[in-house]
């Protein structure tokens, strides 16, 4: 099996990569917390950013469908669930 290398710095694989995206990872920034991957010279974050894609991201969906579900009476919760996903907000 052929290994496809997106961050040559770490040896970090476009399998791995997509592991880490479906462990719930939906930025590069995401990437790089779980396995340094663009944090050293950065020429692997396009590629990185085109793996994961635009709008798969289930932690932004769920926010996304939380905020006109609870309205006013929910902006707290809205609130709270930013504040644990601020990259999401």
């Amino acid at each position: 099996m052929n290994r496809v290398y997106v961050c040559s710095c770490f040896g970090i694989t476009e399998t791995q990569v997509r592991e880490h995206a479906a462990a719930g990872a939906c930025t590069p920034r995401q990437i790089a917390s779980a396995s340094k991957a663009g944090t050293d010279c950065g020429s692997c974050v396009r590629q990185i950013q085109s793996l994961l894609g635009r709008g798969g991201c289930p932690r932004r969906e769920l926010l996304e469908q939380a905020t006109p579900a609870l309205g006013e009476a929910g902006a707290p919760a809205v609130a709270a669930i930013a504040a644990v996903l601020p990259e999401a907000a």
